[in-house]
């Protein structure tokens, strides 16, 4: 395969820095990197933040004011493949075509399932068993182009904080990109998305999902917590809400074992959860 000059989508600081990086150990030259330009309070995590201090070096880093400007940009740079990974806004198809290559999108679940922007969450609220990644090709529309690589992960208990089992999630995205890499030099459309198990994982919204029942089961609130801390915040939404002494507060990290450190002990309805973290409503 030739090096080919690569045009990188992407808002999240650690995935920038690990695309890069893949993209080189392989021979191709990342020529730029675009993010979607945000107001200084937009709901973003600062070690998820991507800005000029933290770009990966070597890299142009834009911002597109909008999705229409995402076109130009794109074709300043003539680049062989645009690659997509961790952007929140639907790409014009007039962008996707620029490339000689095309578009291709890692999209962190086993499409079809859950697409749409906040996926992790939604595989934890769907009691899912494993972590899902799937590398496909882009069209107008979100998550429905033809698959080119896929692969899984065991969810684990401590999976509680995305700071800290993020990067070996991370990792397994970065070993499906040279099969897929190498479907998009062979010319190869990929496979067609079965319509059977599609779903759409939308923001969360102001439902029963909200609140905390402890009369369900341990693991379906453990997830309940997690879910909430993998919408980022994009919800606007402080959740998930539940009572404790009388009082109600926002569950920010649990565990299914006592991890110590003076963590509360919660009977739900199969069994002990442990509260590690909250703060009130």
């Amino acid at each position: 395969m030739e090096p080919w000059r690569v045009f990188m989508i992407c808002s999240i600081r650690p995935i920038a820095e690990a695309l890069a990086g893949g993209l080189r150990e392989l021979w191709h030259e990342p020529v730029a990197i675009l993010a979607p330009r945000r107001a200084a309070e937009y709901p973003q995590p600062d070690f998820l933040r991507l800005d000029a201090s933290n770009a990966p070096p070597g890299v142009d880093l834009l911002f597109a004011k909008d999705k229409w400007a995402i076109e130009r940009l794109v074709r300043a740079y003539e680049p062989d493949l645009t690659i997509c990974w961790g952007f929140p806004w639907k790409i014009p198809q007039a962008a996707l075509d620029v490339a000689r290559l095309g578009s291709i999108n890692h999209h962190p679940a086993l499409l079809p399932r859950h697409r749409g922007p906040i996926p992790f969450a939604w595989t934890l609220r769907a009691g899912d068993a494993d972590w899902g990644f799937t590398w496909h090709r882009m069209d107008a529309e979100l998550d429905t182009g033809n698959i080119l690589a896929q692969g899984t992960h065991p969810i684990e208990d401590d999976d509680v904080d995305i700071a800290e089992f993020g990067p070996k999630l991370l990792q397994v995205g970065l070993e499906l990109l040279p099969r897929a890499l190498e479907r998009v030099a062979a010319g190869d459309p990929g496979d067609p998305q079965p319509a059977e198990g599609a779903s759409w994982g939308g923001h969360f919204e102001d439902d029963e999902y909200v609140r905390v029942d402890w009369s369900r089961p341990a693991r379906r609130i453990h997830d309940q917590v997690r879910a909430w801390h993998l919408t980022f915040g994009m919800s606007g939404l402080r959740a998930p809400v539940a009572e404790l002494d009388g009082e109600e507060v926002v569950l920010l990290q649990t565990r299914l074992t006592d991890p110590g450190g003076g963590a509360r002990r919660v009977e739900c309805g199969d069994g002990p959860i442990w509260v590690v973290a909250s703060e009130p409503v």
